[in-house]
């Protein structure tokens, strides 16, 4: 079981660093190993990190601020936001998560299909304004702090809304996602939900992954990317609601 969560973890990492979405992948499967949603969720995030860093100073060249923000201001409001929902998770009873998981995953699904193949071709013209993307960023800070899944989704969408485009995106929420995590992380390495040996193949599996993905960045197809992503969060998201309590 070990071996495959490695496997998989590889994969997680590059696609986290090509699109996001890497924790649809070691979610399940860190559920699989017989730890409940709230337990493979806090695992997952601290597992992921290490990754999150590696890539994020791989294609730290492409990322930027946005809005007339600069990227430490974005930095700052990640770190704020993360620790926010990292706390608000540890509250949360883990059957309540459970049942709130199908519908999280759904969300980040549903905002990447919106952004990726309905948003009208003018609308990457439009920003969403330096309070907009300050407030934007936050919440998805604040969410992906309490549930990782889809923030790179989230913030590929909301930074291509604030005037960057799809590459620059991607590279700066990578580096935004390791900022984030880094206060949801050192929160929960008190807990006694997060299970260190998964946490320690997962990360190794995704940290290889997320360098080679970083690496790969400007030589993927973009539709044909999204399209597989779209594809894993609506396989996944049936999938956690035919088991939600």
């Amino acid at each position: 079981m070990l071996i495959l969560l490695f496997f998989v973890a590889l994969w997680a990492g590059a696609q986290n660093a090509l699109a996001g979405g890497g924790s649809f992948l070691t979610l399940p499967m860190l559920m699989l190993t017989g730890m409940d949603a709230r337990a493979a969720n806090i695992t997952s995030c601290a597992a992921l990190f290490p990754a999150q860093i590696a890539t994020g100073l791989t294609g730290r060249k492409l990322s930027s601020g946005a809005s007339g923000l600069s990227l430490p201001a974005l930095f700052a409001i990640s770190i704020v936001g993360g620790g926010v929902g990292a706390a608000i998770l540890l509250l949360t009873p883990p059957d309540s998560f459970a049942r709130l998981v199908p519908w999280l995953v759904l969300f980040a699904t549903a905002i990447f299909a919106y952004g990726s193949f309905l948003r009208k071709p003018g609308a990457t013209h439009v920003h969403l304004g330096t309070i907009g993307t300050s407030f934007t960023q936050f919440c998805i800070s604040v969410y992906g702090g309490y549930f990782g899944g889809g923030i790179g989704f989230l913030m590929v969408a909301a930074l291509t809304m604030a005037g960057q485009n799809v590459r620059t995106a991607s590279a700066t929420k990578n580096v935004l996602a390791g900022v984030m995590n880094a206060s949801a992380v050192a929160i929960f390495v008190f807990s006694a939900d997060l299970h260190w040996l998964q946490a320690i193949v997962t990360s190794l599996g995704a940290t290889i992954g997320g360098v080679a993905g970083a690496r790969m960045l400007h030589r993927v197809d973009e539709k044909i990317l999204r399209i597989v992503i779209i594809a894993i969060g609506a396989a996944l998201t049936i999938g956690l609601f035919q088991r939600a309590p």
